[in-house]
């Protein structure tokens, strides 16, 4: 049985733990899944002993980049983003970014050609960047600490660096903030004026399954997608690492639709 576990500091409502068993069990496997929540004072002693005693684990906000001084090395998209969401052996990956492009695909959003706006430059914004970059949308980034975009931008040219954010005809916009959820729940990082002109609006969070964001993009008519599918098509990749097996994007999507008939 794998010994796994997910990082992050509140983690007590995730599901990645039944999503990781679920897709686990699907693939042959059996697993434990811990949700370790941890301030950041205890960061240091919980990344080792992650590392020490468990065959491989998962990171989430806030300690993808923290994460990365601990590991070995990094490979694949870890490396192009700069932040790990899944360490096995003590090399660190990311498979944000395919759970992010499958969910737009099986979802039928397809950003090329168009304008797409992202708000928040952290770790998951820097993959989900990188990705609609990959698919030739064409990117604007909004985020609080502007020091961030502007690094976020240099970074990954094409990804244009709005000052604010204003009604504008974008295709989609993309929060990955994290207002919305926990102590921000209830709460929107944009209002109806800008999302009244666009025509999809998603985000990464899942829990609640209807954010205030998709709330009001529902009011006024729009496509909305939470990030549940980002978030079990992400789980499935890592997955396939922690067994050494290649991906099928037909199995995640068959194993996605079979979990969600589960679950209701």
């Amino acid at each position: 049985m794998l010994k796994l576990a997910v990082i992050g500091k509140d983690v007590s409502k995730s599901d990645s733990g039944r999503m990781h068993t679920f897709i686990l069990r699907g693939l042959g496997r059996d697993c434990s899944y811990e949700l370790m929540s941890s301030p950041a004072e205890d960061f240091d002693t919980n990344a080792k002993k992650l590392l020490a005693e468990y065959d491989a684990f998962n990171v989430t906000i806030p300690y993808k980049l923290d994460i990365i001084p601990y590991l070995e090395r990094t490979e694949g998209d870890a490396v192009t983003f700069g932040a790990v969401n899944t360490v096995k052996g003590g090399i660190g990956y990311n498979t944000d970014g395919a759970g992010f492009s499958l969910m737009l695909k099986n979802n039928g959003i397809d950003p090329a050609g168009r304008k797409v706006l992202v708000l928040g430059a952290g770790g998951a914004g820097r993959s989900v960047i990188k990705k609609l970059l990959d698919a030739r949308a064409e990117v604007y980034l909004y985020d609080l600490k502007k020091e961030n975009a502007r690094e976020v931008c240099r970074e990954f040219a094409g990804a244009k660096l709005l000052e604010k954010v204003a009604p504008s005809p974008y295709y989609a916009i993309v929060n990955v903030t994290g207002v919305g959820m926990h102590k921000t729940e209830g709460l929107s990082p944009v209002g109806g004026d800008v999302l009244a002109e666009c025509e999809v609006a998603v985000d990464l969070i899942y829990y609640p399954r209807k954010s205030e964001f998709l709330r009001i993009a529902e009011s006024l008519g729009k496509k909305i997608v939470n990030g549940e599918g980002m978030l079990f098509y992400q789980a499935y990749y890592a997955d396939c690492i922690y067994l050494g097996r290649a991906p099928s994007d037909a199995e995640a999507k068959a194993l996605f639709e079979k979990y969600q008939e589960e679950r209701q």
